[in-house]
């Protein structure tokens, strides 16, 4: 979607974006920025925040660049991993006392970015997964390598193009160099070589396992130096390296990598006991510079997929009465675009269940209620907030949240853009699908809203940035926008963003988008299969270790450096709310997110006594009881009767609907066919 062709709210300008300009190259300044990406902190404030580019932590300062293979600190509440710099690099002899003294982004792409330091000749390919640090030295220059720790020894190789360095934290790093050296061991903390230039590359020695060292060897002469994701055909990725040197690529993978590795698709050689160790689990080396991840396939679909039991269509329609009856786009208190955005789609959840049990006389007064909230906030003409152009990184943001950083949950400073747009955008393509014509004459301001978080292209004039919130290494979103987080950046509702992802696939089957259905299903089935291998915490889980696994089942909120059972507006005790933020909007692809009922069956025995506690919200309740409904419908039911209020996003009529359409218990989502409705191919654009 480029400027040219695309719908743009108006432009604003913002008086609290931080600017851009001290940390990208000039030549980048003029396309959409990044807001949530996985380098976030190196362009925020002083840049000078680590950021975990697996294995390591890395920190940027004015004239160095500092790396960490981090330790892993856990306990029943949260686990973190922990900085120091094991090694900083550094060009003493800056070249030029004219040259800006920070770091400078010269490039980026989904699975890199470049770093340079204009004050010297470095330059450094932060790739991630790589277990490599790779530093290109422009010109002959000076590099001095520092430790927090004591050096023990540095051992070179016969050619001096390899040198073993042991340190007294039980680390042992190794350094390669495109030729020879000499390494001066300066004093007990430093190191430096001279008159260089060429390439070095920099890997801590995992368990300082001397057969792990044979393989660093066997591959440290090629290294990545860039790395995109191309969605190729429907629930498949495919990584591609570009590689220099020579020999074959090492690469490290995650477990959800590694769970999603296709090696009918791919040549790639798994190194199964070669591995560093993560707080995203292990990391394991796989050899090769093209892979391809597929995930199950998921339907996306307007209606449950098992279908309501007609003898339920009554209390379903008793319920969907009052509910329709007591809407009133007039009587909306709210001006925040959240919370808007959950009536909204709360509203529109009410036409599709209509149209499932029959009942399509309420249908029309659903219509028109979602076209007077929905068409203010796409005319401009909302009272109190609205969209609107930001150019400076390229994206909306609302008139409250232009002034202020809190306002609409940080949507001003790109916080939360999937959650908030991705309400609206349900309620549109529902709106779309029951008013054909409506939703012709508002499909670009529909389309406008949608591309601020899903947009794939790649071209300099495009309205916005390349996939905002999702994270194509990780194959997540993350929210936090353009804020310093010393853990970096964060999730907190993988169900906000899953619905997302559905909603862009609704909108493409109501306009009929067969592209836009499809790549919104496959990022959809990606985000399940993260949530559920990182949010989702099983009995006898290995990952996050004894402690955090024995009291938690869900994890609260999800850093790339850190895993904490709290939220940010509750208290890890809040069991309750820990389980309903994972599981609201409740809709059908509610569905494929909890396909395991053993694991619904932990999460809710593990949140039920929490529901003893003084002042449980209702709504809170109603979460945890259509999940116990996975497998208990009856004693769902009983208790869902029996609230006497609900979450804003949901209904009686949403929660008797989700209850009745629960099929055979036993069955499952493990049971349902997960065919596609997609068999295309199609291409990153």
């Amino acid at each position: 979607m480029s400027k040219a062709s695309a719908f743009l709210f108006p432009h604003i300008q913002s008086t609290i974006l931080p600017d851009p300009s001290p940390f990208f190259s000039p030549s980048l300044l003029s396309s959409p920025l990044p807001t949530n990406s996985f380098f976030q902190n190196f362009v925020l404030n002083n840049g000078d925040q680590p950021e975990y580019i697996h294995p390591y932590l890395i920190k940027l300062e004015k004239s160095s660049i500092s790396l960490c293979y981090p330790s892993l600190l856990f306990n029943a509440a949260f686990l973190y991993q922990i900085f120091n710099p094991d090694l900083t690099i550094s060009a003493p002899n800056d070249r030029s006392p004219n040259q800006s003294s920070t770091h400078l982004i010269t490039s980026f792409d989904d699975l890199s970015l470049t770093v340079d330091f204009p004050s010297s000749y470095l330059r450094f390919y932060l790739v991630r997964g790589s277990p490599f640090l790779t530093c290109s030295v422009l010109n002959k220059t000076e590099v001095s390598i520092s430790t927090i720790h004591a050096i023990l020894s540095i051992n070179p190789n016969h050619s001096r193009t390899k040198y073993t360095i042991k340190l007294n934290n039980n680390q042992t790093w190794l350094l390669y160099c495109s030729s020879s050296i000499n390494l001066i061991h300066s004093d007990i903390s430093s190191i430096k070589f001279g008159a260089f230039s060429g390439v070095f590359r920099i890997a801590v020695l995992p368990y300082s396992d001397s057969q792990f060292e044979v393989i660093l060897d066997q591959f440290s002469s090629c290294y990545p130096v860039s790395g995109t994701a191309v969605f190729s055909r429907p629930f498949s990725l495919e990584y591609k390296w570009e590689k220099r040197g020579w020999g074959d690529l090492l690469m490290l993978a995650n477990p959800l990598h590694l769970q999603l590795l296709s090696g009918n698709d791919c040549d790639v050689t798994v190194l199964g006991d070669f591995k560093y160790k993560s707080i995203d689990g292990d990391l394991v080396g796989v050899v090769g510079d093209s892979w391809v991840l597929r995930t199950d396939p998921i339907s996306v679909t307007w209606h449950s997929i098992k279908g309501v039991s007609e003898e339920s269509y009554a209390e379903i329609v008793s319920a969907l009465y009052n509910d329709v009856q007591a809407l009133d786009s007039k009587a909306i208190a709210t001006t925040s675009s959240y919370f808007y955005g959950k009536l909204i789609a709360r509203a529109a959840r009410l036409a599709l269940i209509a149209e499932e049990v029959s009942y399509p006389e309420v249908i029309p007064k659903i219509r028109i209620f979602l076209k007077e909230s929905i068409e203010p906030w796409l005319k401009g003409s909302f009272s109190g907030n609205g969209f609107f152009y930001d150019e400076k990184w390229g994206g909306l943001v609302t008139k409250q949240g232009s002034t202020d950083r809190d306002a609409d949950f940080g949507f001003g400073v790109y916080n939360d853009h999937h959650y908030h747009l991705g309400y609206f955008v349900y309620a549109i393509a529902v709106l779309a699908k029951i008013d054909p014509a409506w939703g012709r004459k508002y499909r670009p301001q529909a389309y406008s809203l949608m591309a601020d978080f899903m947009n794939l292209g790649r071209r300099s004039d495009s309205a916005y940035t390349r996939l905002r919130c999702f994270d194509l290494w990780k194959l997540h979103s993350w929210a936090g926008g353009l804020t310093v987080f010393a853990d970096g950046r964060n999730q907190e509702s993988t169900s906000e963003a899953v619905n997302a992802y559905y909603s862009t696939a609704l909108m493409g089957l109501a306009y009929g988008d067969s592209h836009l259905a499809s790549i919104g299903s496959t990022i959809t089935a990606f985000e399940i299969a993260s949530a559920q291998m990182w949010w989702h915490v099983r009995e006898g889980d290995t990952m996050y270790g004894e402690d955090f696994t024995r009291e938690n089942r869900v994890v609260g909120v999800l850093w790339a450096n850190k895993r904490d059972s709290g939220l940010w507006f509750a208290s890890h005790d809040s069991k309750e709310c820990r389980l309903g933020i994972q599981l609201l909007p409740l809709s059908p692809i509610t569905e494929f997110l909890f396909s395991n009922i053993s694991f619904a069956m932990e999460l809710v025995k593990w949140t039920l006594p929490a529901l003893g506690r003084v002042g449980v919200d209702e709504g809170w309740k109603g979460f945890v009881y259509a999940l116990e409904g996975v497998y208990d419908k009856e004693s769902a039911l009983e208790k869902i009767r029996k609230l006497s209020g609900h979450d804003n996003g949901n209904s009686l009529t949403n929660l008797l609907w989700w209850i009745f359409s629960r099929g055979d218990e036993e069955e499952g989502c493990e049971g349902i066919a997960r065919l596609s409705l997609f068999g295309q191919h199609y291409h990153d654009i």
